[in-house]
Formats: C-alpha cells, sequence, structure tokens
C-alpha cells in the first residue's frame, strides 16, 4: 500500500487532504437557519484551529446561511484558509433545488458569494452542472464556464473547478480555463469515476469526493460495519480513511453541524487502514 502525504496542491495554495464542507450547517434540508447557532460557529472555529484549511460552501445553501456563518465565524480569514463555492443552482422558496444556469444568474451567484463572504475574490468556484442531484450527465457548459472563465481574468475567482461534472465536460471545461478540482460523487460503493480520478491524479488536479456514505446496500453497510468494529473506528472514519488511501489527489471534505462529529472526522489523519481491511474494503464494489 502507498503511504500518500497528508497534503495536495489546490490551485496555487497547498491544503491538508482533510478539509470540512459547510452544507449541514444549515437548518433541515440544507434549508433555513441552523439549529444551533452558536455551535455552527463554535464547529467551523474549532475546525480551523484543528488544522482545516479547506473548507467548501455555497451560497445555496441556506440560502446565504452558510456563507454569512463562515464569515461570522472566520473572518478576517486565515491567511492559509482556501474557500471553494460553488454556483448554477439555487433554492425555491419550498426548499427545492432548482438551476440556476443562465450566464447572467452564474455571474450574479458570484456576486452573491463574494457579499456574503466578505471577499473581494472567491479562491475556487466550482460550477455545478445540476442534472442528476447525485450523477452526472451530459451536456454543453462552455457558455457557463467561459462566463466564469471571464470573471476569473477580472481577478473575481482565483481558480475554476467543476461538481458533478462527467469527464467529456472536464475536457470540455479545461478546453476553456485551467480546472483545479473537480467535486463528484465517490465512494466504497459507488467507484464510476475510478478512470476519470486516475486522468486526474496524472494531471495534478483534485477530486473532492461527495457522500462517502452515500447510496450503501445492507450488505455493503454491514461489511463496511464488521471492518469498522475491529479496527475500533467508526463507519464513517473507515469510509473517510480508506478515500484518504486511495488516491493522493482526494481531497476530503466531511460535514457536520456537531463538535463530536468533527473531531471524530478529524481523527481519520491519523487512521492507517491494513492491507487486509484495505482488500474487504475493495471488495465492496465488486
Amino acid at each position: 500500500m502507498t503511504d500518500f502525504p497528508m497534503t495536495y496542491q489546490l490551485g496555487d495554495r497547498v491544503v491538508n487532504r482533510v478539509g470540512y464542507g459547510a452544507m449541514q450547517l444549515a437548518g433541515p434540508g440544507v434549508f433555513g437557519p441552523p439549529r444551533d447557532h452558536d455551535q455552527a460557529i463554535a464547529v467551523l472555529r474549532e475546525a480551523v484551529a484543528s488544522g482545516v484549511n479547506h473548507i467548501d460552501t455555497s451560497d445555496f445553501y441556506g440560502p446565504h446561511v452558510t456563507n454569512r456563518l463562515i464569515r461570522e465565524a472566520l473572518h478576517p480569514y486565515p491567511d492559509d484558509l482556501v474557500i471553494v463555492t460553488k454556483v448554477g443552482a439555487r433554492r425555491g422558496d419550498d426548499a427545492s433545488w432548482l438551476p440556476a444556469w443562465t450566464p447572467d444568474e452564474i455571474e450574479a451567484a458570484i456576486h452573491d458569494n463574494l457579499a456574503n463572504l466578505g471577499l473581494e475574490a472567491i479562491d475556487v468556484v466550482n460550477l455545478r452542472i445540476m442534472g442528476d442531484i447525485h450523477a452526472p450527465s451530459e451536456g454543453p457548459i462552455a457558455p457557463q464556464f467561459e462566463r466564469l472563465a471571464r470573471l476569473r481574468e477580472q481577478g473575481l475567482i482565483r481558480h475554476l473547478g467543476l461538481s458533478n461534472a462527467t469527464a467529456k465536460q472536464v475536457e470540455e471545461a479545461r478546453g476553456i480555463a485551467p480546472v483545479v478540482c473537480v467535486q463528484n460523487q465517490y465512494n466504497l460503493a459507488h467507484r464510476e469515476d475510478e478512470a476519470l480520478l486516475k486522468t486526474l491524479a496524472e494531471a495534478g488536479i483534485a477530486y473532492v469526493p461527495f457522500f462517502p456514505l452515500g447510496g450503501f446496500s445492507p450488505i455493503q453497510s454491514g461489511t463496511l460495519d464488521d471492518v469498522a468494529k475491529g479496527l475500533g473506528a467508526t463507519p464513517m472514519q473507515v469510509a473517510l480513511a480508506w478515500l484518504l488511501q486511495r488516491s493522493p489527489n482526494l481531497l476530503l471534505i466531511p460535514g457536520t453541524s456537531s463538535l463530536g462529529h468533527l473531531r471524530e472526522n478529524l481523527a481519520v489523519r491519523d487512521l492507517k487502514l491494513s492491507a487486509e481491511a484495505v482488500r474487504v474494503l475493495d471488495g465492496i464494489a465488486g
């Protein structure tokens, strides 16, 4: 087994591979204010104090809730903190997830993110391709990505990425402007992006998996539970540790609104899986 470094290049910055995803700081269904405002602030501050320097967010979480919490908790931001947001969607009044996909909507979302985060330039912006909410679907992205590239040239964005993208869309985007990260669903049970993951690793592009425990069957969950018990760890910790040992360009963004769960997630930095544990886990997707 390869023991990969615990840092990786994201744009022009080096980040710790265990970051933090802010989505769960919003209310139920990622809508409305947090259940516990003070704990949300405490989670963000402890994450950064514990070495997290990569935070994933979006202005459509809430909407506007997580970005404003990040600003309240952390502004002025530490010099090494990389904040990554995404655009391409909006929330309906009924908490529905809707596309906000025209170039003008994309540009307006950038200005909302800048205002709510209190930034003059955003470190990284991912173009979120709606399609299926959990799986990519083909379709052109040039008009949207070209608008983001123009905003990057104007200095409002430092780096660009994609979320929920196919390999073809990644190739299309890279023909327009540099891509520093791709954020897709990938975990023990769902490895459809195996070839894309390898291509991105060879190109030095970060891959940021979401839903590390999403879509597991009962049998797969049972296997994960057994491995976790044998290691004295939680299933989430084992799933995250497997990702860290899978490829050096995998950056994790586990999210939580709980200080206890945050500490559990960060503890995976010290959890090493044996060759036998990896062999058993690798078999989950078979």
